[in-house]
């Protein structure tokens, strides 16, 4: 799959990240796979030793020993470069997404241009109400006397293109009354256009269980601001220089994330982002909208 002899290459996680587009390369670093994830899904492009080109669909589960530090990866590739593998890749993702909130009522969701939420199709099934309906008006599932509240502080955010994190109660098909976490963040494309917003949606007993989607934890990256570069800089003692050394990024390209000078969807935010995440700073969406920078 990769275009090695096995025979006489040596297994390294180091080898397989080095393979990987360096665009696709964020995020999965060993030092950041072990900060608080315990899997996570992705599809990167592989660049073989021939030139080719493969896109693999990857799983990574990160094991964690009793002591709760971790211990070892594991992962599974899944080759989905043609387009019928990619198709089948893409029904067993929407399946698992059905099944995830069947069960555990955890899913992704987001919101497009035209203020149509997207949610799989079990949601209409747990709450019983039709699926265009909950599309149009997710605020149908939450309890009547919390849901113009709620409405209202979900629009706002959203007109200010601010992050969104709030509690709700939402009533379930069997009569139950369950309390969720509501986590949303703006999506920004080239040139700083707004795309939208993407989110989680997982009960407050399950925080465990809910992963966050690459598209939501790029959003919430791209949040972040010069000011709060400065901040997380301060809190480990680095200078811009450090910070520059750490991520890869010229110091240039460092001053220009700390004065606000490049669009939100700048990759190099995210690289400054790991750099200072893997120095042990913590940057923390606030139920305001706000972000926060603390010591890991």
């Amino acid at each position: 799959m990769l275009g090695l002899n096995p025979e006489t290459t040596r297994p390294s996680y180091g080898l397989f990240l080095s393979l990987i587009h360096p665009e696709d390369r964020q995020g999965l670093e060993p030092q950041l796979l072990v900060q608080g994830v315990s899997s996570l899904f992705r599809t990167v492009r592989v660049i073989l030793p021939d030139g080719a080109i493969r896109t693999l669909s990857l799983r990574i589960e990160v094991h964690l020993g009793i002591d709760a530090r971790p211990i070892g990866l594991r992962g599974i590739a899944l080759d989905v470069s043609d387009k019928e593998s990619l198709a089948r890749f893409q029904e067993i993702e929407r399946q698992r997404r059905e099944a995830l909130y069947r069960t555990s009522q955890i899913t992704t969701f987001s919101l497009d241009l035209d203020l149509r939420y997207e949610f799989p199709d079990s949601v209409s099934e747990v709450h019983g109400l039709d699926h265009d309906e909950i599309c149009l008006d997710p605020f149908l599932m939450v309890i009547p006397e919390e849901r113009e509240r709620f409405r209202v502080h979900a629009w706002e955010t959203d007109s200010r293109r601010l992050n969104f994190q709030g509690l709700v109660h939402e009533r379930l098909t069997n009569g139950d009354i369950r309390h969720f976490r509501i986590v949303a963040a703006a999506v920004w494309g080239l040139e700083g256009t707004y795309l939208g917003r993407t989110g989680l949606k997982y009960p407050v007993e399950k925080p465990e269980r809910a992963q966050v989607s690459d598209r939501l934890r790029i959003a919430l990256e791209q949040s972040v601001q010069g000011h709060h570069l400065r901040a997380a800089r301060a809190l480990l003692d680095w200078s811009m220089a450090a910070l520059a050394g750490a991520s890869g990024l010229s110091l240039s390209t460092v001053r220009r994330l700390e004065e606000d000078g490049a669009p939100q969807s700048d990759r190099s935010r995210h690289r400054a982002i790991e750099a200072l995440r893997a120095g042990g700073v913590r940057f923390l969406s606030m139920d305001d909208g706000t972000v926060a920078v603390a010591r890991a």
